[in-house]
């Protein structure tokens, strides 16, 4: 174990993200795993919850475990602009993309055991010249990602850790993230799929500490294209990289139709679906385990979970934001840091 704190990002400051983190410090403070929130003191002071919650600013990730049983350990640094609660504007967007910076530079230099994001809202961001479609491929180019056998990150994958009768958890992985679904098919190459089912794989192994990884490959088509009946991406795409990864030693399964995926026997037989689209695989981890899923970004060389929902503007300052997600998030984070430092 290691007495290092994870970072975690304010996210949109006209969301629940200072809500959500004011409330997972109340509920992890007395468990001895620190974290220091990258952002403006501000606007944890001002979230609901955060009146008379002690705020710290550190000027070291090194204080930051000497303080978190008494206070939330932030590296401050101020939003450039005023914000309103649930009005989001592109006039701090150089703050929020800062933020994400100095948590990757953290990350990679060993300073903090990993990062943890709060939710950003994409709009504001591409107004104000934002280049990456979100969070995930921006963190890719921050760290030039690449896997340990050359396979090229990232990979979302989102994990419902098992809870008391959910009859197990769930991970998805997708082969396309944010992707119009028109463009989907089109975007799907053997070379791509194989190389998701790598990182998938090995992210399994170092993070996870599962020693032989079961991947499940999802088809694209209703009933996985019925012999190529219902379209052809499975026989000319998905098959071929079924078959190459397991020639790589991944023991993959598929194409299945993935309306067999996701019942509880079915999420006996393996360990990460890969899907072939987004909502492919959110819905049903979604449904098992609406509050408590966790986005884990695979195939960097830092440890980056976040919570599985968006910045919650219409309810952001009314005090109703859950934050089991980012509780999850927290201590998965901790948890692949921890097993990458026992490797």
């Amino acid at each position: 174990m290691t007495a290092r704190p994870l970072a975690v990002t304010l996210g949109d400051p006209a969301g629940i993200g200072a809500e959500i983190i004011v409330k997972a410090w109340n509920a992890l403070r007395a468990e001895g795993h620190p974290f220091l929130v990258v952002g403006d003191a501000g606007a944890l002071r001002s979230a609901p919850g955060g009146l008379g919650t002690p705020v710290q600013a550190i000027g070291s990730p090194a204080e930051a475990a000497k303080v978190f049983a008494t206070a939330i350990p932030v590296l401050h640094q101020p939003l450039s602009a005023p914000v309103v609660c649930g009005q989001p504007s592109s006039a701090y967007a150089r703050s929020v993309i800062g933020w994400i910076e100095t948590a990757v530079g953290l990350a990679l230099t060993g300073d903090v055991k990993g990062m943890v994001t709060a939710p950003i809202a994409k709009a504001p961001l591409y107004a104000a010249g934002f280049g990456f479609p979100g969070h995930t491929e921006f963190l890719a180019e921050l760290t030039a990602a690449e896997s340990q056998a050359g396979a090229r990150g990232p990979v979302m994958m989102l994990a419902a850790p098992e809870q008391p009768g959910t009859h197990g958890g769930l991970r998805v992985c997708l082969a396309t993230i944010h992707t119009p679904l028109s463009k989907v098919a089109g975007s799907l190459t053997i070379e791509g799929l194989v190389n998701a089912g790598l990182v998938t794989a090995q992210a399994l192994r170092r993070d996870f500490g599962i020693a032989q990884p079961r991947l499940a490959v999802a088809g694209l088509n209703p009933h996985a294209g019925e012999d190529g009946g219902i379209g052809r991406e499975e026989i000319d795409i998905i098959a071929p990289a079924v078959r190459a990864l397991n020639d790589l030693g991944v023991l993959a399964t598929g194409p299945s139709p993935a309306d067999t995926l996701f019942h509880p026997e079915a999420r006996r037989r393996y360990d990460a679906a890969l899907c072939m689209y987004h909502d492919q695989g959110l819905i049903p981890l979604k449904m098992l385990d609406f509050w408590g899923g966790v986005n884990v970004t695979l195939g960097l060389p830092i440890v980056r979970t976040s919570p599985d929902h968006g910045t919650g503007f219409d309810i952001a300052g009314r005090g109703l934001a859950r934050a089991d997600s980012l509780i999850n998030a927290l201590k998965m984070a901790g948890q692949i840091a921890d097993r990458r430092l026992a490797a």
